[in-house]
Order: structure tokens, then sequence, then C-alpha cells
């Protein structure tokens, strides 16, 4: 309701036969993650090859152009821009360059704090960028001459800041790495003797995978002919977990296990804490699809109010909020849902749903239940206000966009025309969780940062966002 829009999905196994259809099947998998445009790089040890398009993954690749990729190595990727225009064909991913160690494809999920930065920095001294993702800033510092000698991975990675889980293919490993904060999931899985790199464990299940564990922040995993191995590259006082709590209230798929928890059972948790916090007198409760179905069940249950189906979900428009212009996301909004007016129907309604952010396409998914007929509508929201933009890829970038970071929660209620609004306690969130507290990133929430950006400037930051209007940052 008022949804963010998606960052992106990783997948890539090393050795194995039919490589290429184990990363369509895991991209397809991590589909949720983003729609743009999707990509597959792969090698057959002597060169890369790659293909990448706009558009899903079942449109992007035919079977001749899977056929044309076929080698025993390979990663992949799907693509919301987080960094970079969304109609550059060049910001699709993996990235893939030559520099003067050979070949290497980059995929990434997340948001480089310090790329506009490093990047000027770079073209002040005759540097050369083809693309305007911050992806290409990681191929720049490999490239770069030390005083000493090329930089290796470490060295590298130790130059970024802010939210990154990566995917490295050369023509003799893939790499995996994670953030020393962990802010987005990457995992490990087996799969006979071929070991599988993924956003999430749900592509690891579409393909007969074994969840091995997750990348730790701070981790950089390779993966070769001699098998797996780890090391930590930064030093152990810069590794400070926080997990994106967001991507468990919502970006996940609900089969998925992330940063340790079963993505359903959280969201089931979620339901059954905003049932204690805000209970209401009420006739049904009713979930936003998809991602207010388990919160849904979990009110629900601790709530004693029967669970029904008050909205029906149109599968073949996609996600209104992944949709790349502000126009287009209004414009599927009513195509995407239809409200069940013998659900609705001179009742009061409990409407669960995970998250309000802008809140226009909130109001619009309401009006539908009075035009149902609803008797009372009761919303209630499976996490905090959205009081602070996000810096580490997700698109609520500037604070002026975020409806609860200007108005009160008297206000938001007024807007979306409803008889009452509860958004559950950032207490209550966390104390859903299995993992410390202090173990994710809340700063939607409370402004409580992880990682500062004030180097690259508040005021150029915030420049730069609003000069790509309708692309995030």
């Amino acid at each position: 309701m008022g949804k963010a829009r998606e960052h992106c999905g990783l997948f890539g196994i090393f050795d194995c036969d039919d490589a290429i259809e184990k990363v369509y099947y895991g991209l397809y998998s991590l589909q949720h993650r983003g729609e743009e445009s999707a990509g597959i790089a792969s090698t057959n040890g002597n060169s890369i090859i790659h293909h990448k398009n706009f558009g899903l993954v079942n449109d992007v690749f035919t079977p001749e152009t899977l056929k044309r990729l076929e080698n025993p190595h390979a990663i992949g990727h799907v693509r919301y821009s987080t960094f970079g225009s969304s109609d550059n064909i060049d910001n699709a991913q993996p990235m893939v360059a030559t520099y003067s160690k050979g070949e290497v494809a980059i995929a990434h999920n997340g948001q480089l704090l310090d790329a506009s930065k490093l990047r000027k920095d770079y073209e002040l001294h005759g540097s050369i960028f083809h693309t305007t993702s911050d992806t290409e800033v990681i191929v720049h510092l490999m490239a770069k001459p030390s005083h000493v000698e090329r930089p290796n991975l470490s060295h590298v990675l130790n130059h970024l800041k802010g939210a990154f889980s990566l995917l490295f293919l050369t023509n003799e490993e893939m790499v995996g790495v994670r953030d020393p904060n962990g802010f987005r999931p990457l995992s490990i899985g087996k799969l006979n003797n071929s070991y599988v790199l993924t956003s999430e464990t749900c592509a690891l299940d579409q393909i007969g995978a074994e969840f091995i564990r997750d990348v730790k922040p701070g981790e950089v995993v390779y993966v070769n002919k001699d098998g797996l191995k780890s090391e930590s590259y930064c030093s152990p006082r810069r590794i400070r977990p926080s997990y994106c709590i967001f991507e468990l209230i919502y970006f996940s798929r609900p089969d998925s296990k992330v940063f340790g928890e079963s993505v359903h059972l959280f969201r089931k948790r979620l339901g059954m804490k905003l049932a204690k916090e805000f209970p209401v007198d009420a006739d049904v409760v009713i979930a936003v699809p998809e991602g207010g179905n388990s919160a849904a069940l979990g009110y629900s249950q601790a709530s004693g109010i029967p669970l029904d189906r008050g909205f029906i979900r149109n599968h073949y428009v996609g996600r209104t909020f992944i949709q790349p212009e502000q126009g287009s996301r209004h414009r599927k909004v009513e195509l995407k849902l239809n409200a069940i007016s013998e659900v609705v129907r001179g009742k009061r309604v409990v409407v669960v749903d995970d998250s309000i952010v802008r809140g226009t396409t909130s109001r619009s998914r309401l009006r539908l239940l009075r035009k149902a007929g609803a008797k009372e509508i009761h919303v209630r929201i499976s996490c905090p206000p959205h009081s602070f933009p996000c810096h580490y890829g997700i698109d609520f970038q500037i604070k002026d966009e975020l409806i609860a970071a200007s108005h009160t929660l008297e206000e938001i209620r007024e807007f979306l025309n409803v008889e009452s609004l509860g958004y559950l306690s950032v207490d209550g969130m966390l104390s859903c969780t299995s993992s410390p507290h202090n173990h994710f990133c809340t700063a939607c929430f409370t402004g409580d940062y992880p990682v500062s950006y004030e180097y690259v400037g508040k005021k150029t930051f915030r420049k730069e966002v609003k000069n790509r209007k309708g692309v995030t940052v």
C-alpha cells in the first residue's frame, strides 16, 4: 500500500553441467526482487559471455539465448534501479568488463553511498564511465593502480561504503561478498558438488539445492575448482550486523529463510503482535495480497476474528510499486486488485498490510472496499510508520515523499478515509525476531542510521536524487 520499489536479486552457481538452466530458474524465483531487467553471465574458463535486457526473466531469455550461454559457471541478476537510469540497458546487470587482470562480471544488490564522490574523483583523473550505475565504480576500483601494485579484492571492498551484496564471476572463480553491516541477504547453498550463491533461499529450493549458511557480514567467499574458501576482508571493529528489517517485513518471499528467520512465520508473529497492540471490534480480517497475507493470518488467529479473502489479485499485471514511473504505478493499481463485495458488504473490516510508504496506492485500494460496501474499515500495518528515508538500496530516499514524515497518525487516517489506523510499534516489531534487536537496521522508522552518508553531503545527495525524478539513487 503505497509501496517501496525493490532493489535486486542475485543468483550464481559454479561448476554445474546445467548451470544456465539453474540460474534461469533461480532468477525466476527471485523475480519479486526486480522486474525492470534481467541478465546472465557465464564462462567455460576461457571467456565470459553474457546476455541482458529489459523485462521479466521469461521475456529476456529465450531457449536460443539460454543455449548460447551454456557454460558450467554462471551468475545472474534481476534488477530494479536504485542508482542509475532505468532506461539505459548498459545499467542492467551483470556488468561485464575487461581490465588489467582479465574479464569480470559483477552483480550488485544494494547501494554505495560514496559512489558519486568516487566517480567524480576518477573522472577528474581521466577515467571514462559507460553507465550511470554505482556498480561501475567497483570496476574502476579494481582497475585502479596503487603505488605498489594493482589492488586485490579486499583492498577494493574496504573502499566501499554502504549496502552491498555482490557476486563476481571471473574465468577462474565465483566470488560472493556481503558488506560489514550485512544490510542485504546472501546465502550459500550446495547442489551435489556445485556451490550456489543467492539472495534468498527460495531460489535454492527451486533448483533442489541444500541451504548451507548465510555469507557473514564483512565476509568474502571464493568458489573455484578447489571448492569454497572464505575470509573476512575487513577489521572486526567494522563488522556491525544491521540487517534490513524491511527484507523480512516485505521484500523477501514468504517461503524464504532470511537473516536466520522464516519469513512467513516472522510475518505471522507481526500480525499476532499487531492484534495485541491494536485490537478492534470487527467482523472479518482481510489481507492486501500478497504482502499482508501472513500478517493477516496472525492477526486473525490472535484476535479470533475470522479471516477471509477480501481482495482478488490479477497476477498478470505485475507489482505496481516496481514500475519505474509514478504514473504507471497509479494506472495499474485498480487493474491489480478487485474487492469481493460478498465478503465485505455491510461488515466491519480489518485490512492488514505490511506498510504504507507514500499513501497514494493505499487510498486507491481502500476506496475499492468502500465501493464494495464495507461498513467500517480498520487498517492495521505490520510495521512502524516510515518516517525517514533509506540510503541502503530502497527507493524512499527523500523524506518529503514519506507520508508519515509530515503527517500525524490522525491525518493519515483522514487521508485514507478509514475508521481507524494502527501501526505496529518498533519494540513490537523487534520482539518478533529471534536475533538480537541491535542486529537489525530500523533507520527508516527511527532515523538511527548504522552507516552515515554525511561524506557525500546531505544537500548534494538530495539534489542528485531529485535530478533523477522517478529514478532512485
